[in-house]
């Protein structure tokens, strides 16, 4: 992207004089020793990148015996998730911590499996399906509305927007069909990210792989409690089939149908249910609670954003179908856009060069992990005015066409890209405009969030905020 460019959309961005700038670590001034990278690392890795990483295309780092390259810029990062992809495949760090919990789901699998899987699962997310879907979810953010009716409510937003996204997953992709219960689920989602989601030390040491890893011994009743909701959704909507009864032609019943030597194995469906019931709503709960944490904060945003649906639902918005509220509430999906921007929900992509690469003079030697973190890339200096700060209009209609496609990757890019990424951006803007134009939403004494990289960037110590019924003025 050139600087004219980046200029243009500066310069309409930044209008306010003194944005809103959120919490998030501080760049390191200088490297850190081996004992001390661990212990970053396993706290908190957003903690541990320095300044070099922020103003740099690419930084190359050797630790732990590992040859890292930090990628930020955008050509680099479009050579190694697009155009040379078929000579990268996942990080070996990264596989550590997500089979054991994944297996050979859509974001672990590699190969012929991952292939079967996305071919099998295609047919769910293709437009149509998903804007059939916008009804539920839309029905689902009403309901959920209705526990905010408490006078002077104080409540954890991100635990909350953590059942909201599970209410709507499992009313869409399984038709209301998921064993178990939604508060323990919250609560079990969070200790297996707490434990199983995080950097093992052993794995930065180089243990052998058949060395037990400490937090996955922790993290597993969690895991095991998840298996059992999928083996008993499984197994429902199974003896449903089996007696000839009208299921519906939903995500799960579609991955049964492909069960086979032709398709997917029982426990490649397995995995696949479990990789969407436990990663596919975390993400978006995440970036839902940063919405509406950073719009309180930043009280002119969100004025904006509150206009944009009272004057939508004022001129009949609610008469249209659910799934045309995103084209019609640019504003509020740009307020969404930019938390992501700021707390991207993956904050890292890891692949390893499978043989010798270049790019311009960058020698990418066979073996190198190579990082396009979203959490870096998203705050640079090169590609972003003010960074730090929370600037929607950034992603207005004017400005988002002249964003580089590969400096904002809250869902990744290439083959691999997010497969759901337009389900969650239909998702997260009805469940905003439903929350936002009923209730406001205010920081508290105890809203001190630090973002914390956990699989998702966290808010660590959650989001306690005030919601109250909002006083419109009817016109």
């Amino acid at each position: 992207m050139s600087d004219m460019t980046m200029g243009g959309v500066c310069a309409k961005a930044d209008r306010s004089a003194d944005p809103f700038i959120p919490p998030a670590p501080t760049p390191r001034e200088k490297p850190v020793g081996r004992l001390e990278l661990i212990r970053i690392i396993y706290r908190n890795p957003l903690e541990l990148w320095g300044k070099p990483s922020y103003n740099e295309p690419w930084v190359e780092v050797d630790w732990m015996g590992m040859h890292t390259i930090i990628a930020n810029d955008p050509g680099l990062i479009r050579h190694v998730l697009v155009d040379n992809a078929k000579n990268y495949r996942m990080a070996a760090v990264r596989q550590r911590i997500l089979r054991p919990i994944l297996r050979d789901g859509l974001l672990t699998a590699e190969g012929e499996v991952w292939r079967r899987s996305r071919k099998a699962m295609a047919p769910v997310f293709t437009p149509r399906h998903i804007h059939g879907f916008a009804e539920a979810m839309l029905e689902r953010s009403v309901a959920f509305a209705e526990r905010y009716q408490t006078p002077g409510l104080i409540t954890d937003v991100a635990r909350d927007m953590t059942l909201l996204t599970y209410d709507i997953l499992a009313a869409t992709l399984f038709s209301g069909e998921i064993a178990g219960e939604p508060g323990q689920f919250a609560h079990e989602i969070d200790n297996l990210f707490e434990t199983m989601g995080r950097v093992d030390p052993l794995d930065l040491l180089g243990a052998p792989v058949w060395l037990p890893r400490f937090t996955q011994i922790r993290g597993r009743r969690s895991l095991a409690f998840f298996r059992k909701i999928v083996a008993d959704t499984v197994a429902m909507r199974k003896t449903r089939m089996a007696k000839g009864d009208d299921v519906p032609n939903d995500f799960l019943t579609l991955l049964l149908k492909t069960e086979g030597p032709d398709g997917l194995s029982r426990a490649e469906i397995e995995d696949n249910i479990i990789t969407f019931i436990g990663a596919g709503h975390e993400t978006t709960a995440r970036a839902l609670g940063w919405t509406l944490y950073l719009l309180a904060e930043a009280v002119q945003e969100r004025e904006i954003v509150e206009a944009e649906i009272d004057g939508f639902f004022g001129k009949g918005g609610r008469d249209l179908p659910p799934h045309q509220w995103l084209d019609n509430l640019p504003f509020t999906r740009a307020a969404f856009e930019e938390a992501m921007r700021l707390y991207p929900p993956a904050p890292s992509i890891n692949r390893e060069a499978v043989e010798d690469d270049q790019y311009r003079d960058l020698k990418i030697a066979k073996g190198s992990t190579v990082l396009a973190m979203p959490w870096t890339i998203h705050r640079h200096r090169l590609y972003w005015q003010n960074p730090e700060a929370f600037i929607p209009a950034r992603f207005h209609p004017e400005n988002r066409d002249k964003i580089d496609r590969f400096q904002y990757l809250p869902f990744g890019a290439g083959p691999r890209v997010c497969i759901g990424a337009s389900f969650a951006l239909q998702e997260a803007v009805i469940a905003l405009a439903v929350l936002i134009s009923r209730y406001r939403f205010d920081t508290v004494g105890e809203t001190k969030p630090w973002p914390v990289q956990k699989l998702t960037t966290q808010p660590q110590g959650g989001l306690p905020m005030k919601v109250a019924p909002r006083v419109q003025n009817k016109t």
